[in-house]
């Protein structure tokens, strides 16, 4: 049964019962001790953490968290209360924990500014006859509030000096008021400054919790003992100093309203992006760069970078709201997955450099990056004791400086020109003149106007065997000053004219470890004093000192409280500390800072960004007035005609692809149907009205009013199967009576469907499709009612099936063909050897069998034996075949076949085999790469055997396949991995478990010397291997492994020889170096150096134990600028594809 499809009431808001909006409401929260609720104004916290040195417990500056009993000596942070008197029977004081409801004001939620502070000195007389419970200070003003110190000279029931800040008017403010400050209480020790008590906290003060501080301050014996200095002439000095910071309140901060600027979205680990793009954008040049270059109108953003940069930063200069950077990232030709790894800023920003430079050529832009971020040094290499000298002018678009071992940005330049001495083994190889001692350095011929410092703050741990981060301090100017020191960094071929003098643009941070972390900004965007903090959507007005000297690194040393027991001070690592530096030169900085304005963007480009910001903004309209609309679907005969039989087969219509209207819920209904009506996009709304409207037609085909419905009429849906031509299609609707019969209507049915009056037909109620189909044959005889047929069903009639009939039809009657239609799937069925090509498609039915499909398939292909077919079924989520075949009749439907995790695939990649699968799954199947002893050539052999053979068995069966140096060699199978050998199998190994998918299985022939190994011979692993400058010189194997006899006594010159022979090396051969190598330590060895002396006595298989390496000189052409030296290792690299 179906809910009537006619709406009959007078308004639609009637219509749209049960679904109206639902507004969630906040709750107070509640938490008391032992089930009281307190009526006291003030509730006890204390701070959540403590740290325990020798004996002495310090509660830090930690915020403030709800605690349920005060222990012994534990320091409280906490609002104000008149604590009861400990007693035997005293129960502990209920706490109560309150969820805020109420808005921060509105002048509290604004960004912060620099706070205002005022230090206020309270000097108390007469301390000790103080006979008041408490005792307040004058009021004092600070950020335009009033303040006092209030304190229980006798401890608020402890044995402490309690101290708090106090809202001095608390009483008459208005309701609903908050105001955020940072404070510090202290007691001057009049004897001893040094050894004075200070503590400091942070509170948003409120009507109900109008006081804040500590409730254990100090110890009353300290403060009363004389000799301590701290009560003197029985006068105690106390000073408060409070900084007032307007709250931000995260969920209604406006960053454009705060700051006139706004972030952008991280699509999930894009922060490193974000924070780049800003510092771009920030770089008016740059900008005024990106908007001239040509696009136009018809360029998609998704699919063109320059025009996805230039919507970016059009929407960054015009738009109120944070903006996305998707179709930038499309433009990469990235996907999600792109934009959940996080990858290094620095490598992006060479990256991306490197690609509009190459977009820009040709255009009124180009040489733009190179004007900007190129600069130039001269590497030199010069003699000592001859007169010769070799340089060479290289590129760099950034510079990488070292922070270790370097305090600032002056000593990292010092250690990048620090002259190295080329002497002894090291010594250089000059032209004409052979081996010599001489200096090598670099010094630079001229800085970019802007210029960009990569600190390497990821560097490799050899101890450590892995990537680590480097937090150390490191100090960098507001201004930098290249030519000190009489240009000591600068080649005597320099332009001394250009002042090297810059200032500091922006500051990118990173905070975390080496495994991840956050990147975000901080940029001054005209240089002036005032500094911003760019951390995704957000943008904050920040001080000069978050932006320079908080972003150091170091470590960072929490105050002591009580200094007068020499307890050690706490530390910890700072995990935040800048990552990359802009600096802008002073002589370039009107060039650089210039003023970016509509003029410099495309026409096209304002009219294509100003069109999507108004249809933003009347999207967020209609949004806001959602609640007041409704959306009406209204499906028509000539929609259920279209659809029925072509995209639908069950029920009637998609109200997805009907006409849709948006109208106002309180509109009577009368006027929705006359009255005129937008139409518009068919896209999910909250609230929807699903109608079918009825329009009769006349003798002249004119609509006529529709004749009255009475209660025992019932509105039914008609559709025809044709079982010849397997169709189903819409062929009207009528009204009939509940009371009546089927048998009544034949006729009209017979002339709606074009048969003849007296054709026999069945009739089917059309009931449900999934998960199952259910369509039920309708007797003749009985009432519709008595059928249970009720308004808005659907009945499918056909011609009666004649039995034993000549025509021959797949599916009889129209129960068969839903069951076929709701079972069938189109499968696209590909090569394995081509996973991303469809080879064709088969229409099937979920519920064939396994021997159904590759039956289906072998007749495709004209195979005459299917179970030489191998089925795979497809990946979802990697799009790739999966890694391990169906099995011989491993699954029972093809259902089954597609089915991965809760998706539904309509893949499956096929092979065809050189015998029956039953047979293949009994024997192992693996792929050994043969090396020849004498030529040098691979061939990759399949190895097929039964799965209990053994290596043995392999080596037998490779022999019978291979071309041997001589009948009698001797084979061996190894197993290596990233160019390293880690295992030999030994020949009764089984190969069952032998797995060749990761692993490279290699046979090759025993050599003789291997074959008679004296007692103190010793069989190495001799491995080739670079250095790669730019993972910090860490090794990286690479070619082929091989197996060495080391003879005893025998040196490093003789082995090489050995080596060369066996390699059949020519003439750069003598440019390698032949290094011990323990733990990927390299140890270089000279000629004489006995090479059996390095190695324990042992057997020596493992992967990270010791082996010789021979050194390789890299000989690939370098980049302008040197590659990336901070990605982390587990990071794949940036690519940017179109």
């Amino acid at each position: 049964m179906r809910p009537p499809l006619s709406p009959s009431s007078s308004s639609l808001s009637s219509l749209l019962c049960g679904r109206g909006e639902h507004v969630k409401h906040g709750t107070t929260a509640k938490a008391s001790e032992c089930g009281e609720v307190s009526s006291a104004p003030h509730k006890r916290r204390a701070a959540t953490k403590a740290w325990h040195r020798g004996g002495q417990q310090w509660s830090g500056q930690q915020d403030v968290g709800p605690a349920r009993q005060q222990q012994e000596d534990d320091e409280m942070l906490v609002p104000h209360q008149e604590l009861p008197v400990a007693g035997p029977e005293a129960a502990p004081q209920p706490m109560e924990v309150v969820a805020q409801t109420e808005p921060a004001n509105t002048a509290e939620s604004q960004p912060p500014e620099d706070p205002q502070t005022s230090r206020f000195t309270w000097t108390i007389e007469s301390f000790s006859r103080l006979n008041t419970k408490k005792h307040y200070s004058d009021v004092f003003v600070v950020g335009g509030y009033k303040w006092r110190v209030l304190i229980f000279p006798k401890g608020n029931n402890v044995d402490h000096l309690s101290m708090y800040l106090d809202v001095a008017d608390s009483g008459n403010l208005p309701y609903g008021w908050s105001r955020y400050a940072q404070f510090s209480l202290a007691v001057v020790n009049q004897i001893h400054p040094k050894y004075t008590i200070r503590k400091d906290t942070q509170h948003q003060f409120n009507a109900r919790e109008s006081d804040w501080g500590f409730t254990s301050f100090m110890p009353l014996g300290d403060l009363y003992d004389p000799s301590r200095g701290y009560l003197v002439n029985d006068t105690v000095v106390v000073e408060a100093e409070v900084a007032v910071r307007r709250m931000v309140d995260y969920w209604t901060y406006d960053s454009k309203k705060e700051t006139g600027f706004v972030g952008l979205k991280n699509q999930g680990a894009t922060c490193y992006m974000n924070s780049l793009l800003q510092t771009l954008y920030h770089t008016p040049y740059f900008r005024k760069a990106v908007y001239h270059m040509p696009t136009t109108e018809n360029d998609m953003p998704s699919g063109s970078i320059p025009l996805a940069l230039q919507s970016l930063f059009y929407k960054l200069q015009y738009s109120d709201n944070s903006v996305a950077t998707k179709e930038l990232t499309k433009s990469f030709g990235w996907d999600t997955y792109d934009s959940f790894m996080q990858h290094d800023v620095q490598e992006l920003n060479r990256v991306l450099c490197e690609k509009l430079e190459d977009k820009m050529k040709g255009t009124v832009v180009e040489g733009t990056i190179e004007q900007l971020f190129e600069g130039h040094h001269i590497n030199y290499i010069e003699c000592i004791n001859v007169d010769y000298k070799s340089s060479r002018k290289e590129s760099f678009y950034d510079l990488q400086l070292d922070v270790k071992g370097c305090r600032d940005v002056y000593a990292s330049f010092d250690k990048y020109v620090e002259v190295e001495r080329l002497e002894g083994d090291n010594k250089y190889h000059a032209e004409r003149y052979g081996l010599q001692d001489a200096r090598k350095g670099v010094l630079f011929l001229d800085f970019p106007p802007v210029l960009q410092l990569q600190l390497k703050r990821f560097e490799y741990d050899y101890m450590r065997d892995t990537m680590v981060k480097i937090n150390d301090r490191y100090e960098f100017p507001l201004q930098l000053d290249l030519d000190r020191d009489n240009g000591k960094y600068l080649s005597p071929d320099a332009n001394r004219s250009i002042r090297n003098l810059y200032t500091l643009h922006s500051v990118l941070v990173h905070s975390g470890g080496v495994h991840g972390g956050h990147y975000y900004a901080f940029i001054r965007p005209t240089l002036s004093d005032q500094w911003y903090k760019f951390d995704d959507e957000r943008v904050t007005k920040e001080d000069i000192k978050k932006a320079l000297e908080e972003q150091y690194g170091g470590e960072e040393e929490l105050p002591q409280i009580n200094p007068g027991f020499n307890n050690t001070p706490f530390k910890f690592t700072k995990y935040s500390n800048a990552y990359m530096l802009v600096y802008i030169r002073e002589s370039d900085k009107e060039k650089i800072m210039c003023n970016v304005d509509e003029k410099d963007i495309a026409e096209h480009l304002r009219i294509r960004l100003k069109k999507e910001q108004e249809e933003k903004e009347h999207k967020k309209k209609e949004k806001a007035e959602a609640h007041l609309y409704t959306v009406i679907k209204i499906a028509r005969d000539e929609d259920l005609k279209e659809q029925i039989g072509k995209n639908i087969y069950f029920d009637l219509v998609d109200h997805e692809k009907v006409r849709s209207f948006r109208i106002q819920k309180q509109l009577p209904f009368t006027s929705f149907k006359v009255g005129q009506l937008r139409e518009v996009s068919n896209k999910a709304h909250n609230a929807e009205l699903k109608l079918f409207l009825e329009v009769e037609l006349g003798p002249e085909l004119c609509p006529i009013r529709p004749s009255e419905k009475s209660k025992e009429d019932i509105l039914l849906f008609f559709k025809l199967y044709n079982a010849e031509k397997e169709e189903l299609r819409f062929v009207g609707r009528l009204f009939v009576k509940a009371l009546g019969k089927p048998s009544e209507i034949l006729t009209k049915l017979n002339e709606m469907a074009g048969f003849s009056p007296n054709e026999e037909i069945e009739l089917y109620e059309e009931i449900k499709f999934e998960p199952n189909v259910m369509c039920e044959h309708i007797d003749k005889k009985l009432t519709f009612r008595s059928s249970q047929l009720e308004d808005g069903d659907i009945i499918c009639f056909q011609k009666a099936p004649v039995p034993d009939g000549d025509t021959q039809v797949r599916y009889p009657d129209v129960p068969s063909f839903l069951e076929y239609v709701h079972n069938r799937q189109v499968v696209h069925f590909r090569s394995l050897d081509k996973p991303k090509e469809d080879d064709f498609s088969l229409e099937l039915s979920k519920l064939h069998t396994y021997d159904d499909v590759v039956e289906r398939i072998a007749h495709q292909l004209g195979l005459d034996d299917p179970s030489k077919i191998r089925l795979t079924s497809h990946n979802c989520y990697s799009q790739q075949p999966k890694p391990q075949p169906i099995r011989y009749r491993g699954v029972e439907h093809l259902l089954d076949m597609l089915v991965h995790y809760n998706q539904t695939s309509d893949i499956l990649y096929y092979e065809v085999l050189d015998i029956p699968l039953p047979e293949l799954q009994c024997l192992k199947t693996l792929k050994v790469a043969f090396h020849h002893a004498t030529k040098d050539e691979v061939v990759i052999h399949s190895i097929r055997l039964p799965r209990n053979s053994t290596i043995s068995d392999v080596i037998t069966d490779l022999k019978t396949k291979v071309e041997l140096s001589n009948p009698d060699a001797e084979l061996r199978l190894l197993e290596v991995f990233y160019h390293k050998i880690y295992k030999i199998f030994p020949p009764h190994e089984k190969i069952e478990n032998i797995n060749d998918q990761y692993w490279t299985l290699r046979a090759e022939e025993i050599p003789e010397e291997e074959k008679n190994l004296g007692p103190h011979d010793r069989l190495i692993h001799v491995y080739h291997f670079m250095k790669d400058p730019n993972q910090n010189q860490q090794i990286q194997n690479f070619g082929d492994p091989f197996l060495m006899v080391i003879r005893e006594g025998e040196t490093a010159a003789e082995v090489m020889e050995r080596i060369q022979r066996k390699l059949r090396v020519p003439d750069e051969f003598s440019k390698w170096k032949l290094a011990f190598i323990s733990m990927n330590r390299p140890e270089y060895l000279q000629d004489t150096d006995v090479v059996s002396a390095r190695f324990q006595r042992r057997d020596v298989y493992g992967a990270w134990e010791q082996y010789l390496g021979l050194e390789h000189t890299d000989t690939t052409s370098k980049r302008s600028y040197t590659a990336n030296q901070n990605r982390h290792t587990y990071e794949k690299p940036v690519k940017i594809y179109n």
